[in-house]
């Protein structure tokens, strides 16, 4: 076995002498910015300046539109695009986003429409007023930005509003023949025995399928950056500031109720857009105190009985304006 030759200290210290006088030297006149440079980040312990990331630009396109009414601005003149029966607005959100951003005439595309569920993203949607093609159609491997809005309808949302009006009312009637009325009647009608109550079971289905969307959208476009867009607060936390709006429609512990639904609803969109690498846009947060319990003049969303020619629990122009703002935000970083 081959002895080794260790270096002695007199060794050691001349080659660290050295590297000092080279060093040194290169500190006058005698070396080039790029010797010195070079020299230095060649010193053992010698940290290099950590370079500063530069920003990634927001994505100016093409950029496709997905969603359901919330995203099509049902209602909201001007009307937009066909078929009709999608009811899509002029000055959504998705167009002021593509406008705010500046996206190239011709580089948007804007399928969302009025009555769309998780299943209209990729079958053709029937409106009663033309056929909308299935959405993810619209998406190619060039798209980089997508924004989704969709889960309210799966979760048959609106179609719960109803029925709590309708229980309340039939409760209602039974307090006037006196009979024992019900704290929550809308509460008592979509619970279950499991703790689980029927319109929870709705959102983790919607959930499940939002997941397989979300993969599709990726597999179609993989350059794109994507973005799920919440839908915004539609009742105050205190419920029963809604009596002067909405009167003794709903019982005070069911606008609770509607509460926790939606709040459900935007826990699983952010739940599954995560998981998917793709952006939660909240937009509940921002549009506290602008729900549709509030003044004509602050509110975003309509109320049952809403402005003359507005969609009703639906957002207004002010409603899509804010919630552009919101996207933009998100998307700028």
């Amino acid at each position: 076995m081959p002895r080794t030759t260790r270096p002695t200290l007199a060794m050691t210290a001349g080659v660290a002498a050295l590297a000092a006088l080279l060093l040194a030297g290169c500190t006058g006149s005698g070396g080039t910015d790029s010797q010195r440079k070079d020299l230095a980040d060649a010193v053992p312990g010698r940290a290099k300046a950590a370079a500063t990331p530069t920003p990634t630009p927001p994505p100016t396109g093409p950029y496709v539109a997905l969603g359901d009414s919330y995203t099509a601005g049902m209602q909201i003149p001007p009307h937009a695009g066909e078929p009709r029966g999608c009811s899509r607005s002029g000055v959504n959100y998705p167009s002021l986003v593509a406008k705010g951003l500046g996206v190239a005439s011709g580089g948007f595309r804007d399928v969302s429409c009025t009555g769309a569920t998780t299943v209209d993203l990729t079958a053709p949607q029937d409106t009663g007023n033309g056929t909308n093609p299935a959405q993810l159609d619209a998406l190619t491997a060039d798209t980089r930005l997508v924004t989704l809005g969709i889960g309210g309808n799966d979760a048959g949302f609106m179609e719960v509003v109803a029925e709590c009006a309708k229980d309340n009312l039939v409760d209602a009637v039974k307090g006037v023949i006196k009979q024992t009325r019900a704290a929550s009647p809308c509460r008592d009608h979509y619970s279950s025995g499991d703790g689980t109550d029927e319109v929870q079971r709705k959102v983790n289905a919607a959930g499940d399928r939002l997941g397989k969307v979300l993969q599709d959208i990726k597999r179609r476009s993989p350059q794109a950056r994507v973005y799920v867009i919440g839908y915004p607060t539609l009742l105050p936390a205190d419920p029963s500031s809604c009596l002067p709006v909405l009167g003794k429609t709903v019982a005070v512990p069911d606008l609770g109720f509607l509460a926790e639904k939606e709040q459900q609803l935007n826990g699983m969109l952010k739940k599954h857009a995560q998981a998917a690498g793709a952006v939660f846009v909240d937009t509940a947060g921002p549009s506290v105190g602008h729900d549709m319990c509030a003044g004509e003049d602050e509110r975003w969303v309509e109320p049952p009985f809403p402005a003359r020619g507005l969609a009703p629990i639906h957002p207004n122009a002010k409603g899509q304006e804010a919630v552009s703002g919101f996207v933009l935000k998100a998307i700028r970083g």
